[in-house]
C-alpha cells in the first residue's frame, strides 16, 4: 500500500509541472505580438521623417517656359490687345464751321487708319453750347458731309446735347430738330467726361 505521504508530493510534483509548463507556453504565445507590435512602433516612428523628406523646399517641382512657349504667349498677348477696340470722344462746343470740318476730318482720318489695320475704332463727335449747330438740321453748316460721311464709316457717331438743345428751343420758341444721324444725351460736358472715365481716348480741336 501507498503512503499517503507519497501520494500527496507526488500531486504536488505534478501541480507544479503543470503550472510551470503553462507560464512558458503563455510567455512564447506573447512573444511574437510584442515583436510585431515593437515593430509597428519602429515603422511609425520612421514614416514621419519620410513625409518630412518629401516635403522639403527645396524639392517643389516647377514647369520651365521654352522660347516657343514664350513666343505663343506673347503672340496671344499682342493678339489680345488688337481685339480691344480704341476709343476716341471729339467734343464740338463752337458755331464755328472750320472748327466743325476740323472735327470731321480727324474723325475721318482715324477711322481710316484703323481701317487699313483692320482693327476695331469707335468715335464720337459729342456737341453742345453753340456747337450743338453743327447738329441742328435747320444750321448745321456741315450736314451734308455728315450724311455722307455716316454712310461710310459707321464707326463714327454723334451725340446732342439735350440741355442745349432744350435752352435753344426756351429761347427761340420752338422745336429744334436735329440731323438724322444725331443721338439726344442727357449732358454733353458729362458725356465727355464719363467716356473719359471709360478709357476713352479725348482730343480737343
Amino acid at each position: 500500500m501507498i503512503n499517503p505521504k507519497w501520494t500527496m508530493a507526488i500531486i504536488s510534483g505534478m501541480a507544479m509541472v503543470l503550472l510551470v509548463g503553462s507560464r512558458a507556453q503563455a510567455e512564447l504565445d506573447n512573444l511574437p505580438i510584442a515583436h510585431a507590435s515593437e515593430t509597428n512602433q519602429a515603422s511609425n516612428q520612421k514614416q514621419p521623417t519620410r513625409q518630412m523628406q518629401a516635403s522639403k523646399p527645396g524639392q517643389t517641382r516647377t514647369s520651365k517656359q521654352t522660347p516657343a512657349t514664350r513666343a505663343a504667349l506673347a503672340q496671344a498677348t499682342k493678339s489680345e490687345i488688337a481685339k480691344k477696340p480704341h476709343q476716341l470722344v471729339l467734343q464740338v462746343n463752337s458755331n464755328d464751321p472750320a472748327m466743325m470740318n476740323l472735327t470731321l476730318n480727324n474723325a475721318t482720318n482715324v477711322a481710316q487708319y484703323y481701317r487699313d489695320l483692320g482693327e476695331p475704332v469707335s468715335i464720337e463727335v459729342v456737341t453742345f453750347g453753340p456747337g450743338l449747330h453743327m447738329l441742328r438740321d435747320d444750321t448745321s453748316p456741315v450736314k451734308p458731309r455728315i450724311e455722307v460721311l455716316a454712310m461710310s464709316n459707321p464707326e463714327i457717331s454723334f451725340k446732342a446735347c439735350g440741355n442745349t438743345q432744350e435752352n435753344m428751343r426756351k429761347a427761340e420758341n420752338k422745336d429744334i430738330n436735329l440731323i438724322p444721324q444725331a443721338t439726344v444725351v442727357k449732358s454733353g460736358v458729362v458725356r465727355v467726361m464719363e467716356l473719359q472715365e471709360q478709357g476713352w481716348s479725348y482730343v480737343k480741336p
